[in-house]
């Protein structure tokens, strides 16, 4: 058996790339369809990329989902960083577990409800202090910053949990004030997951659809709600040509990221 090549292994890991990424490269494919109808290949035109550029509905709204993600990620990356310091360097406290549970409950939340609880709590805050003054970007952005501190929080609480103490006792023992420890030792030691966090709440942001679509109003539609509208009256090839536009801007920031990374261990 020894020296024989895996065909096996390689046949599933063959079968798994076709079936998560086949639909993604089909997409591409048909942005570049001359056909209205997606799933008919009627030529090569690059039509569909013109006709997006004009369509200012379709790009405010893709516009506005990157606004919004961007601030649901700075918030959430604040607040679950020190929800992490909380949980990894105060130990036991009064209220540990409850604060334990909230933080991790929106991880199992199903979307429905956790949309419909923040729909009825912006709605009761309108009537009883006057603010939110109806729903719209800032009742998104907070509701969407609500499930991804969690997300956050998880991710830097387990970076946390694996620094060495000794490295913070050794630096107030020569003097370091608690704030320059944080700042000096700690935040760069765990920058790597601050920023893996930050994306993880800026892709669930620029993703969600059920939360947003409870707590949004008129004028402000994300583009997962101007997709799904748009799709139950047929999928249009503009709406392909924005995902091939953002697969591949992804795609070159992992690629970009990934060099990076490489040539900083190779040093």
């Amino acid at each position: 058996m020894t020296g024989r090549k895996p065909w096996f292994a390689i046949t599933v890991l063959i079968l798994g790339y076709l079936f998560l990424y086949s639909p993604i490269v089909a997409l591409m494919v048909y942005s570049f369809n001359e056909s209205r109808l997606v799933t008919v290949w009627g030529g090569f035109s690059t039509k569909w990329y013109a006709a997006l550029m004009s369509n200012e509905q379709l790009l405010s709204a893709a516009w506005l989902s990157v606004r919004i993600a961007f601030m649901t990620a700075s918030i959430a990356v604040v607040l679950g960083t020190m929800a992490s310091f909380a949980l990894v360097r105060f130990g036991r406290f009064r209220g540990r577990t409850l604060f334990t549970g909230m933080i991790t409950a929106p991880l199992v939340m199903p979307e429905v409800i956790t949309g419909l609880s923040l729909l009825l709590l912006f709605v009761a805050m309108e009537g009883v202090i006057g603010w939110p003054a109806g729903r719209g970007v800032t009742t998104i952005v907070i509701a969407h910053a609500t499930f991804a501190t969690a997300y956050v929080t998880v991710v830097v609480q387990s970076r946390l949990s694996q620094i060495d103490m000794s490295l913070e006792e050794a630096a107030m023992d020569l003097g370091a004030r608690p704030f320059k420890v944080v700042s000096v030792i700690i935040l760069p030691l765990i920058w790597p997951a601050m920023m893996a966090g930050w994306l993880l709440a800026f892709t669930l942001s620029f993703d969600d659809l059920v939360v947003a679509s409870f707590t949004s109003g008129p004028g402000s539609t994300t583009l997962p709600m101007e997709v799904f509208s748009s799709v139950r009256l047929g999928v249009s090839p503009q709406i392909n040509a924005l995902a091939t536009i953002f697969i591949v801007a992804v795609t070159s920031m992992v690629v970009i990221g990934n060099h990076l990374a490489f040539r900083r261990r190779q040093r």
